[in-house]
């Protein structure tokens, strides 16, 4: 027996470890989506460890298959889902290392991160396939028990000594994966304005807003539903208001916050606007009240606890420049430590609420698509 074999696991094994590495990789990677503090940091880190190990695991089934799949007198019907398997597992391992030592791709509005995320996402439905045509539950046999053990201390060690080295090779090389936020993001224009990536959700792309058809709606579960104008909400224009009257101070509120966009980069700026605490205040929330929902015109929505969300912003300008457009204006969520697609643009209404709101997984898809 070599010393490969040594630690080798059963071939069916392999199989239902590569499904199980699976499982942890695809639901690590929905939870990283949704995950933007620094005590989340654990699930980015599981995320790579997994991915490492799970490149063993498939070029050892290649090894084994590849016989068979490149004789094809050998094929039956499942052989080409297993095929396509194959390629859509490589491409999303490959695309992930790729990201991670600092590789960049331009696919359109997309890129090499998204591109990751994509082939994860194609993976859960041809897994599914795969697994309809070649179920072959483990047997008794197929466990050693002390030297599977083994053999999975020896798999995941070498998974993570490899995470740990990447780190290593990328400050050395100084490639732009040294840089990374524990998110994976890179940052791209930091306090420089509205100069930073703009992207949108799925289908959201609304015609500008004119200012003065716009209005701020607080509503739900308050004593008081209030609405506002921008000039009644902007602090740009309350500030020079001010000053006019006499008063020096400035209104508005300021919040520091990075935004980290699942496209792959970050942004730390200075967000002006109005604190969404102080707008419940003011319509006074009800003792029912837990949630507050976040509806942009395009119908998109995101619901936040009432206690985070009264530390949130609602933010007409970054840093000393109105927001554009492209950005969320007239007016964008600000939700420190929660992940750019939560940063709802173009906010109309400020919906208090009894229940988080259900309908806000539906919007995420399907938000833009009935815009004329």
């Amino acid at each position: 027996m070599t010393r490969w074999q040594r630690f080798s696991l059963s071939p069916r094994l392999v199989d239902w470890s590569i499904f199980a590495l699976l499982a942890i990789e695809l639901g690590s990677g929905l939870l990283s989506l949704v995950t933007g503090r620094p005590g989340g940091q654990v699930v980015f880190v599981l995320h790579g460890i997994v991915g490492l190990c799970l490149c063993v695991l498939v070029f050892e089934k290649l090894r084994r298959v590849r016989k068979r799949v490149t004789r094809r007198a050998a094929w039956d019907r499942a052989t080409p889902v297993s095929v396509l398997l194959a390629i859509v597992t490589l491409g999303a391992l490959g695309s992930g290392i790729a990201w991670v030592l600092g590789g960049s791709l331009a696919l359109g509005p997309w890129g090499l991160l998204n591109l990751h995320i994509g082939l994860g996402l194609v993976l859960i439905v041809v897994v599914a396939v795969h697994l309809r045509h070649r179920w072959r539950p483990p047997q008794r046999r197929d466990l050693d028990g002390r030297r599977t053990v083994i053999s999975y201390l020896v798999l995941v060690g070498a998974g993570a000594l490899t995470w740990r080295l990447q780190a290593v090779f990328n400050g050395l090389l100084k490639t732009a994966g040294a840089e990374r936020r524990f998110t994976g993001s890179r940052e791209e224009g930091s306090n420089e304005g509205n100069d930073f990536p703009m992207t949108s959700w799925v289908a959201d792309d609304p015609e500008p807003i004119a200012i003065d058809d716009w209005e701020l709606t607080v509503t739900g579960e308050v004593k008081r539903d209030l609405a506002f104008a921008y000039d009644e909400i902007n602090p740009q224009e309350s500030a020079t208001e001010g000053v006019e009257n006499g008063r020096e101070s400035d209104p508005s509120e300021t919040l520091r916050a990075t935004l980290d966009c699942t496209s792959g980069w970050y942004s730390v700026h200075d967000w002006r606007g109005v604190r969404v605490g102080d707008l419940l205040d003011q319509a006074d929330a009800t003792e029912s009240a837990r949630w507050v929902s976040f509806r942009s015109v395009t119908g998109y929505r995101w619901s936040l606890p009432i206690e985070e969300a009264r530390g949130a912003l609602l933010a007409t300008h970054v840093g000393d420049e109105r927001l554009t457009h492209g950005h969320g204006a007239p007016l964008r969520l600000v939700a420190p430590g929660r992940r750019g697609f939560q940063w709802v643009k173009w906010v109309t209404t400020v919906e208090v609420r009894e229940r988080r709101d259900p309908g806000q997984w539906l919007a995420v898809f399907v938000s833009g698509f009935d815009e004329e």
